[in-house]
């Protein structure tokens, strides 16, 4: 078995301005064929996507579906079928087992980090076999760039102290991939992390740094 990940950027795609041009997302307000044109541009077995939400459903998925499941995490054991959890700041997150029996793609935002569905996934993956999970946190937005205001900044570090940062001029700011990263490795999983922020590179989509925009996607799938 054979484990592939990849981390889709705004780039090589046919979408059209402020889509421009690898947009992966139906509901973002494309055009629906020039979405369905750049997923088949994407390098990858049959791809299922999810309705995300930002919950914490967590779904075990062994086929493509006609209808996308409401989810915020997809599991799967089914080899040559890949997942995907899209993003325009929040982060995308793929988890396997070192045996290669199990893999999941996550979408954690704040409210993801908040309500725990990383946990939950890693969790459902253990019930399923896994054992020895290691992670990929993927581009997201940094800890400089994503400024909230006092009420969020309190929820979320109450819960995550190691989300608290500043931007740039002082003012409060969240740093989800680190309390991320902290909340894996306290569960004995082996972590890795994009240094890209999507905020400042301009290959990716963000939705802090302009609303009406598409969504980039991170991948996995097993072969």
């Amino acid at each position: 078995m054979l484990l592939a990940k990849l981390f889709t950027t705004r780039d090589s795609g046919v979408s059209e301005p402020p889509f421009d041009s690898l947009n992966l997302a139906f509901h973002v307000g494309d055009d629906p064929a020039f979405v369905a044109v750049n997923r088949l541009k994407v390098a990858a077995p049959p791809i299922a996507f999810m309705n995300q939400v930002h919950g914490s459903t967590v779904v075990v998925v062994d086929s493509l579906s006609p209808q996308e499941p409401t989810a915020d995490a997809m599991i799967t054991q089914t080899k040559n079928l890949a997942l995907a959890v899209m993003v325009a700041d929040c982060i995308p997150l793929l988890l396997w087992d070192k045996a290669l029996t199990t893999i999941a793609a996550v979408h954690v935002g704040r409210r993801g980090l908040v309500n725990g569905v990383a946990l939950s996934t890693l969790n459902l993956m253990k019930e399923l076999g896994a054992i020895d999970v290691c992670a990929e946190i993927g581009p997201s937005i940094c800890g400089k760039c994503y400024e909230v205001g006092a009420d969020i900044f309190d929820e979320v570090v109450s819960g995550h102290p190691s989300a608290a940062s500043t931007t740039v001029i002082g003012t409060k700011a969240l740093d989800l991939p680190r309390a991320l990263e902290n909340v894996l490795r306290a569960k004995s999983v082996e972590v890795s992390r994009s240094s890209q922020c999507t905020v400042e590179n301009a290959h990716y989509f963000s939705y802090r740094r302009a609303p009406i925009t598409g969504r980039q996607a991170g991948l996995i799938w097993l072969s």
